[in-house]
């Protein structure tokens, strides 16, 4: 009798999950229906406001909408892409030889669409760029002293965009410093 029981409550149990899936689902599938309906809407009556894309490798673009899709396709050269590194930033901060803390910096780039390929297949050399700029400036003493200084802020994003355009002569359009933190050790 033991085992019948356990059984049917087994049973029981297995309905009122598989019922209660069904219902959970249905009701996200309606809800994600309404929210595409809503931003189906809203680029409706943007039509000719900027619209935010990824391309295949994570970079977000955005177009002002006259540049793809059905009006003769391609990205037209005015598209903005933002590259993302595939890591943050590390810069060790020294002091008298040792190093007093590691200030972490998530940087992204602001650029071209036309590049945005070159970007990708040239991220090695982007980012030793990117980090001989960094490592340069922790060296001055003063530039990673306050890092919540937007002139300290500024002069990093400066320098850090200077030195890529030398190495990349076009298409960089800004340096966009997403996260910063320091951690003292």
């Amino acid at each position: 009798m033991k085992h019948v029981i356990s059984a049917v409550v087994a049973v029981v149990c297995i309905l009122v999950g598989g019922i209660t899936g069904h219902f959970v689902k249905n009701g996200l599938t309606a809800a994600a229906g309404t929210s595409a309906h809503e931003a189906d809407s809203h680029k409706a009556a943007d039509a000719h406001g900027s619209e935010k894309k990824k391309d295949s490798h994570g970079a977000k673009k955005e177009s002002s909408g006259h540049g793809g899709g059905g009006h003769g396709g391609g990205d037209a050269s005015g598209d903005v892409v933002y590259f993302k590194f595939t890591r943050e930033f590390i810069v060790p901060i020294m002091h008298d030889r040792k190093v007093e803390s590691l200030v972490i910096l998530n940087i992204n780039l602001e650029a071209d669409s036309s590049i945005s390929q070159k970007l990708f297949s040239m991220e090695p050399k982007v980012r030793d760029n990117v980090m001989t700029t960094l490592i340069e400036l922790s060296n001055d003493g003063r530039t990673f002293e306050n890092i919540t200084d937007v002139e300290s802020y500024e002069t990093i994003r400066a320098m850090v965009l200077l030195n890529l355009q030398k190495a990349v002569p076009s298409g960089i359009q800004n340096v966009l410093i997403v996260d910063i933190a320091q951690q003292d050790l």
